[in-house]
């Protein structure tokens, strides 16, 4: 009996989209993953010492793969947070050839969104690998290598120097899940909350036009808070979006901050790769920016901006030590609208706004 997502579909799909990098197969290829075994630690160290963080798993380990590999490794992360919603949908099916068609359409449309997501992204820290899974897959910050040499190549970046920039950013986030240990369990809980209230109920078509039209007489985009599922999503399911919005805009922020000046001298290009990738972002075509909207990539972009911002403001106006609470616990995160309104989060957490001109993030 077919499942409600083909799987092999899925990667069928998505590895013929991403198709193989001709750079996969050259002697550059080989230098990735000594470099990376290399630069992650050193972005550790770095990471550590700028945030006085400490993780609580230990050294950060790298891996280095082709986009086939990031394709498999995403599918699997795919499985386990769409388990719930899929349990449901497949304890109410019906075996006919109606179910094996939409099986395989459900897994070709996923295919095609990780596809092209493979020919993009650089690194990845992957949050859903579960306890009983291979002990050497877990804990493990990827590197999408051809990715990563095609930008070298193209803008003529220095190797080293742009491996150890893309280093900081996953590491930084590996050691905020790892050094807060309640973050990871917090995150997981959102997505699986959000998962298990999933109800495919044709009715949701017709609120999801009522919404479309209430943002088109407002002028509003439908899609800028998260991508099509926004428009699906019951009123418990945006509210669990709005909390992992609010938590992935302060951890993107965070991250891009955090890269930046944990950096310093080690790194004087950074201006630079930060220039090329935000225009990297904007200068897609129009089909591929439809579909960064459609799939909420957009808003994942959006993320980046409103989090520095959030971060900048939190320092410049109560200071470090109030940003610090933002890590304390799940009460203290800034929601969505906190994160476009810092003053509401300080004046919730108790921080007495002032000028902090030229503060840092110690945190």
């Amino acid at each position: 009996m077919p499942g409600a997502v083909d799987w092999k579909t899925a990667e069928a799909v998505a590895t013929r989209i991403a198709q193989r990098d001709e750079l996969s197969n050259s002697y550059l290829y080989r230098s990735l993953a000594p470099d990376f075994e290399e630069l992650t630690a050193q972005a550790q160290i770095l990471v550590e010492s700028h945030t006085g963080w400490t993780s609580e798993s230990g050294l950060a380990r790298a891996r280095v793969v082709d986009r086939k590999d990031w394709i498999r490794a995403n599918i699997a992360s795919f499985q386990r947070m769409l388990k719930p919603l899929t349990d449901r949908l497949e304890s109410n099916l019906v075996f006919g050839p109606a179910n094996i068609i939409g099986s395989r359409i459900a897994g070709a449309e996923l295919g095609f969104v990780l596809g092209w997501m493979s020919t993009r992204v650089l690194g990845q820290y992957d949050l859903l690998v579960l306890e009983d899974d291979n002990p050497e897959d877990q804990d493990l910050v990827y590197y999408v290598g051809p990715n990563i040499l095609a930008l070298e190549k193209r803008f003529s970046f220095a190797p080293r120097e742009f491996r150890l920039w893309i280093a900081l950013h996953e590491v930084t986030h590996r050691t905020q899940f790892t050094a807060k240990p309640w973050l990871r369990t917090y995150f997981l809980e959102q997505v699986s909350t959000m998962m298990s209230l999933a109800d495919p109920d044709p009715a949701r078509l017709f609120a999801a036009i009522g919404r479309v039209a209430e943002a088109l007489r407002t002028r509003t985009n439908p899609l800028d808070d998260g991508g099509v599922v926004t428009l699906f999503a019951s009123a418990e399911q945006r509210a669990s979006m709005n909390r992992i919005g609010g938590l992935m805009s302060l951890l993107e922020g965070h991250g891009d901050i955090t890269m930046d000046r944990a950096g310093g001298d080690e790194i004087p290009s950074a201006d630079r790769f930060g220039a090329v990738l935000r225009g990297r972002r904007t200068e897609q075509s129009a089909p591929a920016k439809l579909l960064q909207k459609l799939i909420g990539m957009e808003a994942k972009m959006n993320q980046y901006e409103q989090g520095e911002r959030f971060i900048e403001a939190v320092e410049q106006r109560a200071g470090a030590a109030v940003l610090e609470r933002a890590f304390h616990g799940p009460n203290e995160l800034p929601t969505l609208v906190e994160i476009r309104d810092p003053d509401a989060w300080i004046r919730r957490v108790g921080g007495d706004s002032r000028p902090a001109l030229g503060a840092t993030l110690s945190v």
